[in-house]
């Protein structure tokens, strides 16, 4: 990086990291206007988000320079070409996630998942916003309701053509018990709207018959896949129903193996692999940039590891969210022994952001937060934040929760 664009960074991020320290009225969220957005639901609804997930939605929302917006757009353009042309007549996978930590060096990608939640509660959040024309074009498509149907619809148009989708299931395990289940519910309410016929279940309420999947004596034509066995190793008949082409699956396992599996990063980190693949100096300036450096993590090099520990996080290969996952200054050898036997990444540490929160009869506090870009086919349908404290976020924190993003330039 050259001086004079290290300067422009170092400006900009100083900007950026003064309106984040501070609580500006005129920033905020229309609480009134979000509440009406979710009553609107259904009074059951709303009450079991009140119950099960009062700190869904962040108190204030996050700031970003239109400079770590275009560095972001940048990486995941370059992701699409390391990543190639996806197979012909097969869905493209929905609700891909980047994630992203801002500071003073710009803009990184931490991860890539490809069953990343959120998307619907974002969207009823951004558009219960629009009023106020804070939050606009460039952190969200206009219409969403009818951007995130016209997905699902083009998933199952990618492989039957102009055949009509009747018949959506949502699948994961126990959903009921799940978090965000209230989101699942969502989702189904903005599916039936568009007319689609849907169902939230468990794998085992699918039943399997020579022509496919069915639910509820109906057959399903499209699923949903929120499952975190990301290869499906643990559901056989699912997998062998994607496979012989019975059901449309969204996002499968495929997708996961393109873009979120962990090692993934190691490549997108590397300039010599990502020349030696052909990739353009662009894309690799932009992923060596904005990716952190990533290396696999082998027994053999156990005495390095541990004495560099306190630069890297480790993740393992085929987790997801923060389950297993460590920052190496608090590592103990135990640990650190297991992670030696078992399949893990580790990643130089980029540092998230920070946001000052004030909630009422509670001290002004600082939060983390990273930066979640919704993508479909390489382009972004919506930006959203998630505000924390912790190692990772977990919607359990006042004043945290799912935040609106602001472009400021």
């Amino acid at each position: 990086m050259s001086v004079e664009v290290k300067d422009h960074f170092d400006v900009d991020h100083a900007f950026i990291a003064h309106l984040n320290e501070e609580c500006f009225d005129w920033a905020g969220m229309d609480r009134d206007a979000l509440h009406e957005a979710l009553r609107a639901q259904g009074e059951a609804w709303f009450s079991l988000v009140k119950e099960r997930c009062p700190h869904l939605f962040a108190e204030a929302p996050v700031f970003i320079s239109e400079l770590q917006l275009q560095q972001m757009r940048a990486v995941i353009a370059a992701v699409e070409e390391v990543v190639g042309t996806p197979e012909p007549n097969a869905a493209l996978g929905v609700f891909y996630g980047y994630d992203f930590h801002l500071n003073e060096q710009g803009a990184h990608l931490i991860e890539i998942n490809t069953n990343a939640g959120g998307g619907f509660l974002n969207a009823l959040l951004v558009d219960s916003q629009r009023e106020a024309t804070l939050y606009g074009v460039e952190v969200a498509e206009q219409n969403l309701e009818q951007v995130i149907t016209g997905m699902f619809r083009n998933e199952w148009r990618q492989e039957h053509g102009d055949a009509p989708l009747k018949s959506i299931a949502i699948v994961d395990e126990q959903p009921e018990a799940q978090y965000l289940f209230p989101e699942f519910q969502l989702a189904k309410a903005m599916l039936e709207r568009a007319g689609i016929s849907t169902h939230i279940v468990d794998p085992s309420a699918l039943e399997v018959r020579e022509d496919g999947l069915y639910c509820s004596g109906e057959r399903v034509d499209l699923i949903y896949n929120r499952l975190t066995d990301f290869d499906l190793q643990q559901h056989p008949q699912l997998r062998a129903a994607w496979e012989k082409r019975q059901v449309v699956l969204t996002p499968n396992p495929a997708h996961y193996l393109r873009y979120a599996d962990k090692r993934k990063l190691v490549l997108f980190s590397s300039a010599g692999s990502l020349r030696d693949k052909g990739v353009s100096q662009a894309s690799i300036d932009s992923l060596v940039q904005c990716v952190p450096q990533t290396k696999l993590v082998k027994a053999e090099e156990a005495e390095l590891w541990w004495a560099e520990r306190k630069h890297w996080f480790f993740k393992p290969v085929s987790g997801y969210g923060s389950k297993g996952a460590y920052r190496g200054e608090k590592l103990t050898k135990r640990v650190f022994e297991e992670i030696l036997q078992s399949d893990y990444v580790a990643q130089k540490l980029a540092l998230p952001g920070e946001r000052k929160v004030c909630v009422k009869d509670i001290a002004p506090q600082p939060l983390k937060y990273d930066v979640r870009c919704y993508v479909y086919s390489g382009h972004i349908q919506l930006v959203a934040a998630r505000l924390y404290q912790g190692q990772t976020t977990n919607f359990r924190t006042p004043g945290g929760g799912f935040a609106l993003v602001r472009v400021v330039e």
